[in-house]
């Protein structure tokens, strides 16, 4: 009696312990979790500081272009000069050297409002970015707790037919003593061990697809995590929702439709930034330069040195192309357009879906109200079948 009673005390303690052991992920949690660690998550956010780095100052052509060059040259060669008297004079190895220098500043003062286009459309590209980076976050948020429920639910799954597991194996064991003491047939028996078989099986099924959801999770959250954890499984379910609030925070904040509407923005950019080639160019360009050159007695000068500033304008305006500047405004006018029909087209496709999911969620509100009811019901009725089983009034089949 003692071994049996130190027996019953270990495995509630190892139950127990199995328990402590799986912690729970919580909602808030795996959050916390994905938003640091999810794979997409981060490569949206590197796009984004691609996206800052291009709309930088430095990107856009405001800023002037200076650069320092310098160069040396030597040369030695043979050399025959033959003057008009007559004479000629002759030297070999002639050595000529010739050093260089300058400083040099470029600046388009103005090239057609093209870079004021162009850096305009660099800001919404990367709002645009911004918004594709969000869209990424939310994405990830639903099919973070996509998976988190589908957790949940098979845990509870799996709950159940552990329980049904266990009901069928007391039934086993009450058709053994019934049939040792003559009070059923051996089919009864055998019908009870297949049930536990059953049971048993799609036990092990749940617990398989259980495990496969659970790691399924971790991809998500980007972590290395055990399987042996526990989620959530109480929902609270909104009944105060209106669905005509719903579509105009839907229509106001939607990032597909805000993403529409940044590319609407920068196709019509495109249209000024390709018209600004019908508009002339103005450049600035001034240098400061350093030369000295050692000639050999051929020469005329021994030697010579400058230095200086140069400056100058530069006037340019392209009066025929050929015109492939009114062929790309043409086709960026039409691109614009297409960007519109999308954001309507977007508009509708949105609407309609939001339509449905709210139906669907309402139908399923009413679902689970029923199906509650239900419960209560199912489990009046096993209850009652449970004891009428024992008292011997229903078989092992109806039970």
């Amino acid at each position: 009696m003692k071994i049996i009673k130190n027996t019953i005390l270990g495995v509630v303690f190892l139950s127990t312990l199995q328990v402590v052991s799986q912690e729970i992920l919580t909602k808030k949690e795996a959050l916390k979790i994905t938003l640091e660690n999810n794979f997409g998550i981060k490569i949206a956010n590197n796009n984004l500081e691609v996206a800052k780095n291009n709309k930088s100052i430095y990107n856009t052509g405001f800023l002037p272009t200076a650069a320092i060059s310098s160069g040396a040259n030597y040369r030695n060669d043979n050399q025959t000069i033959n003057r008009q008297d007559g004479t000629s004079t002759s030297v070999d190895g002639a050595v000529t050297k010739s050093y260089n220098a300058s400083l040099s500043l470029n600046y388009t003062i103005f090239d057609g409002l093209g870079r004021k286009y162009n850096y305009q459309q660099l800001k919404e590209t990367y709002n645009l970015t911004e918004l594709q980076a969000r869209e990424t976050i939310e994405n990830t948020y639903l099919q973070l707790f996509t998976s988190y429920f589908q957790i949940a639910r098979l845990s509870e799954n799996k709950e159940n037919l552990n329980e049904a597991l266990l009901i069928s194996k007391q039934r086993l064991q009450r058709a053994k003593y019934q049939y040792e003491y003559g009070q059923s047939t051996k089919l009864e028996l055998l019908n009870a061990e297949v049930d536990v078989n059953n049971d048993n099986i799609a036990f092990i099924n749940a617990n398989q697809l259980l495990n496969n959801a659970k790691r399924g999770l971790n991809v998500i959250l980007g972590t290395e995590k055990e399987t042996n954890y526990n989620v959530e499984t109480q929902v609270e379910f909104d009944n105060i929702m209106n669905f005509a609030d719903l579509l105009q925070k839907t229509l106001t904040n939607n990032s597909a439709l805000k993403q529409n509407e940044k590319n609407i923005a920068i196709s019509e950019f495109n249209v000024k930034i390709n018209q600004s080639n019908y508009l002339p160019s103005l450049g600035l360009n001034t240098s400061y330069g350093w030369n000295k050159s050692e000639n050999p007695a051929t020469s005329f000068l021994a030697a010579s040195s400058s230095n200086g500033l140069n400056a100058g304008l530069s006037l340019s305006w392209s009066l025929f192309d050929g015109g492939s500047t009114k062929t790309r405004v043409a086709n960026a006018k039409i691109a614009l357009d297409n960007q519109q029909i999308l954001l309507e087209q977007q508009k509708v496709t949105i609407q309609n879906n939001l339509k449905n999911t709210w139906d669907n969620y309402q139908n399923q509100l009413f679902i689970i109200s029923a199906q509650e009811k239900n419960v209560l019901t199912t489990q009046n009725n096993f209850d009652r079948s449970k004891e009428r089983y024992k008292l011997g009034q229903i078989t092992s089949i109806e039970y």
